[in-house]
C-alpha cells in the first residue's frame, strides 16, 4: 500500500479520515493487516509529509498508534504521552498537525489499565511525574460512580476505567477550548476530534460519539 500525498489527503474529510482508523483497527484485531513496503513509504515521504489525522495516545508500549490502526509511514501524526494528557506543547504539535500540515482529525485515544491513570488515582508524587498526574486530577475528583472512599483507588479496575474515560473526554474539551485555530478549524468543517480507547486484550478501539465534532453545529456539544 502507498503513502498518502498532498492529492490524497486532500481528497479526505475528518469523516473518512475517522472511517479510515475505524477499519485499520478492524484489520488489527482480525491480523489482516496490510502488506507494506516500509522502504519505499521511507523513500516516498523523504521530501514531504501528508498525513491524514493525528493521534493523541499515552507512552505505554501496548497502544502504539500506528499499529493499532494498520497505518503506514508518513499516514498519520503520533503525539504520545502518558495519561495522553493535554498540555500547551501538545496543543501546538496540534495546530502545526492540522493548519499546516494538513492533517483532518484529532484522536485522543486512552487505553485501559493506564498506568498513569492509576498513579493519578492513587495521588501518587514522584519528582517531574506529579505535575503530568496532576492534570489527570480533575478526572479522579469527576468521577462520581464511585462513593465509598476505600474503593477510589487502583486496585478497584472499574473505577480507575472511569476515570481514564473521563480524562479522554476532558483532552478532547481541553484541545478545543484552548486552541482558537483548532477550534475555528473544527467549526468550519475542515478538521474533526473525538475522544476513544484502546482495550489492552482484545485490541480493539471504542470510539466515544458522545465527543464526536466535526462542525459548528456539533460544537454546541462544548458550548453547552
Amino acid at each position: 500500500m502507498k503513502t498518502h500525498t498532498s492529492e490524497t489527503q486532500a481528497t479526505v474529510t475528518p469523516a473518512l479520515a475517522l472511517q479510515f482508523l475505524r477499519e485499520g483497527n478492524a484489520r488489527f484485531v482480525n491480523n489482516l493487516r496490510m502488506s507494506r513496503d516500509l522502504l519505499q513509504q521511507a523513500n516516498a515521504t523523504r521530501d514531504g509529509q501528508w498525513p491524514f489525522a493525528t493521534v493523541v495516545s499515552c507512552i505505554d508500549s501496548r497502544t502504539s498508534a500506528e499499529l493499532i490502526f494498520d497505518q503506514g509511514l508518513g499516514d498519520i501524526f503520533s503525539v504520545r504521552i502518558a495519561g495522553n494528557v493535554i498540555n500547551t506543547d501538545i496543543i501546538g504539535s496540534l495546530e502545526f498537525a492540522c493548519h499546516v500540515a494538513g492533517s483532518k482529525l484529532i484522536v485522543v485515544l486512552g487505553h485501559s489499565s493506564c498506568g498513569a491513570i492509576k498513579g493519578a488515582c492513587d495521588h501518587v508524587e514522584l519528582g517531574n511525574l506529579t505535575e503530568l498526574l496532576s492534570k489527570i486530577q480533575p478526572a479522579v475528583y469527576e468521577e462520581r460512580q464511585t462513593p465509598d472512599p476505600a474503593k477510589r483507588n487502583s486496585k478497584n479496575a472499574a473505577f480507575v476505567e472511569n476515570v481514564a474515560d473521563l480524562n479522554v473526554r476532558r483532552s478532547v474539551r481541553a484541545i478545543v477550548n484552548r486552541s482558537y485555530i483548532l477550534e475555528h478549524m473544527i467549526a468550519a468543517g475542515k478538521v474533526g476530534i473525538i475522544g476513544g480507547k484502546h482495550d489492552l486484550a482484545s485490541g480493539e478501539v471504542t470510539f466515544f460519539d458522545d465527543t464526536w465534532l466535526h462542525d459548528s453545529a456539533s460544537m454546541q456539544i462544548i458550548a453547552g
